[in-house]
């Protein structure tokens, strides 16, 4: 099944978006200000999934793309074009990041847009271990996916544009509420990754595919399997 143009660069462009707000808001607030942080991921995502929602199913996310895959809600070719670009989108987003931003904030100079937490071992010193990371960023996005399917997967549920962007966009903010400071709140390896890749800062990186692939998919399948009432 080929995937249509048209979708790759939804795709693209939706993370890039996510990428470049959320991690700009990081860098001139110096990494401090929760709230805004987590409006500004909010907002965006909120907006992008309005407007891209009727065209990819606006995923924005290598874990959701692979955990629908997983429960059959789309070809794994099509996931997989999906997660290269969604990454590509994220790099793209960090590099301009780094070309605009680096110079003007301190902050910007190491940590363009990351999303690893204050104690995520970033000054060397790891207070927050790999397995905590794997269960606050899974449970992070198991209620990502969670909202996802209820909104937008589910047809027997399926909603306007506007509010699956809204419900979207709120429990992305209310996730960096919460898990913020321990462990960024990612919950989208490809936002993750882009950052990473510009700054060098691997530190417990796979965790940040891992956590958030496993989470997804566990509430894709129990969605899927428990909840959903129909087609």
């Amino acid at each position: 099944m080929d995937t249509p143009k048209r979708t790759l660069l939804a795709e693209f462009i939706g993370v890039f978006a996510l990428t470049f707000v959320g991690g700009g808001a990081i860098i001139v607030t110096g990494g401090e200000n929760l709230v805004v942080i987590a409006l500004a991921h909010g907002l965006i995502l909120a907006v992008m999934v309005g407007a891209l929602l009727h065209v990819s199913g606006a995923q924005f996310n290598p874990a959701v793309s692979i955990s629908l895959a997983l429960i059959g809600k789309q070809p794994w070719s099509r996931a997989f074009g999906f997660v290269i670009v969604q990454v590509l989108g994220g790099i793209c987003a960090a590099f301009l990041l780094k070309a605009t931003m680096a110079h003007g904030f301190a902050f910007a100079q190491e940590h363009i847009g990351e999303t690893l937490g204050r104690y995520s071992g970033t000054s060397g010193e790891e207070f927050i271990s790999a397995w905590r990371v794997l269960v606050l960023e899974g449970g992070a996005t198991f209620f990502l996916m969670w909202v996802i399917m209820g909104v937008a997967v589910d047809q027997s549920n399926a909603q306007h544009a506007g509010i699956a962007a809204l419900a979207i966009g709120g429990v992305v903010a209310a996730d960096i509420l919460c898990f913020g400071p321990a462990t960024g709140a990612s919950m989208n390896p490809s936002r993750s990754f882009g950052p990473a890749l510009v700054t060098g800062a691997w530190t417990l990186h796979w965790c940040y595919w891992v956590g958030p692939i496993i989470g997804a998919s566990i509430a894709a399948f129990v969605y899927d399997k428990a909840i959903k009432t129909g087609e």
